[in-house]
């Protein structure tokens, strides 16, 4: 193993920090969520175990784990993150979808928001809308 590698525990730890950060910028960090993304760790050690290399992209998956446990559980009332600039209510999209640097992307629009762990500072480099 290199030295710079993430072994799959940093790599799901590192991943609970970028998701929990996202969900406390969105003030959707409570307990059912938090729960969602525990439940979601729980599922991506097992599948890492499986293919340790897929380790680099846990961080992203446990992401959209955590989006699709809150729309199965809320339905349209889970969409999470909300895009911070369209006037509708929609989520916005994780991409490219297996990646170790996934960033948010509002698919309506096109546009970047911001990396994974980044949106607390969404619209920063651009000024917003």
């Amino acid at each position: 193993m290199r030295m710079n590698q993430e072994t799959p525990e940093e790599a799901v730890h590192r991943g609970r920090a970028l998701v929990l950060a996202d969900l406390a910028a969105c003030d959707a960090a409570g307990p059912a969520e938090v729960s969602a993304l525990e439940s979601a760790m729980e599922h991506r050690r097992w599948w890492c175990a499986q293919w340790p290399q897929g380790a680099p992209y846990l961080p992203g998956l446990l992401a959209q784990d955590v989006q699709d446990a809150l729309l199965d559980a809320h339905g349209a009332a889970g969409r999470w993150p909300v895009c911070p600039f369209c006037e509708d209510h929609h989520a916005l999209d994780l991409e490219p979808e297996l990646s170790d640097a996934p960033h948010w992307v509002c698919g309506a629009r096109g546009r970047t928001v911001a990396p994974l762990g980044g949106l607390d500072r969404a619209g920063e480099a651009d000024g917003a809308p």
